[in-house]
């Protein structure tokens, strides 16, 4: 199975890549740790995205693709993955065509209103990474390590960004809909409850 994970942040893919990664044994392909990969070992695209990184500016399509096609193509006509964070435009979906083939594409659908209330109230471990509620906590319930707040989990960067988010997508969303690839997943409620709707779609 192949599938696209598309969903703002905060809407809990990567919680639901964890469960779909056991249930279903697929690799996780994330864009943020193809870009790490890449700057860490300072390859040769890594290095030209850095130049755009370190200028402020987006990394252009034509880089963010061929990461992409490279991380592809270590895999064999069997495996299964998710896509987290590619495609985010259609001329990246239309390359990803040319590349493999999917079986669907995962929108995890969550009101703007209750991924600010989520999103401002997230704390991430220094010890282990755990995600928590750092109402709830105020040490790490997995392995008691001390909690932080990242710097953009405040209500005017994620406000932009899901703007952000909003105007990339649209066309995009209706690109994988035309070609009935979208399912559509109400992401509201606990992550077990969110994953048996995704599991219930996959199976139909």
């Amino acid at each position: 199975m192949r599938l696209v994970l598309l969903g703002a942040p905060g809407a809990g893919k990567g919680t639901q890549a964890v469960f779909l990664k056991e249930r279903h044994n697929l690799a996780h392909i994330s864009t943020g740790d193809i870009f790490r990969e890449n700057l860490k070992n300072s390859t040769p695209l890594g290095l030209e995205a850095k130049k755009y990184m370190d200028a402020g500016q987006l990394v252009p399509d034509e880089i963010v693709m061929k990461m992409v096609g490279e991380k592809l193509a270590e895999f064999s006509p069997d495996d299964g993955f998710m896509l987290d964070g590619f495609p985010r435009t259609v001329a990246q979906a239309e390359f990803l065509e040319g590349k493999t083939k999917l079986d669907g594409v995962v929108l995890f659908k969550v009101n703007d209103e209750a991924i600010v209330k989520r999103l401002t109230s997230r704390a991430v471990c220094k010890d282990c990474g755990n995600v928590t509620n750092i109402h709830e906590h105020d040490k790490c319930p997995s392995c008691g390590g001390e909690l932080y707040r990242r710097d953009d989990d405040n209500e005017e960067t994620i406000r932009k960004r899901l703007k952000v988010f909003h105007e990339q997508t649209e066309e995009l969303i209706e690109f994988y809909r035309a070609r009935n690839l979208l399912l559509e997943v109400e992401a509201e409620g606990t992550p077990e409850e969110i994953f048996s709707r995704v599991a219930g779609m996959l199976k139909s």
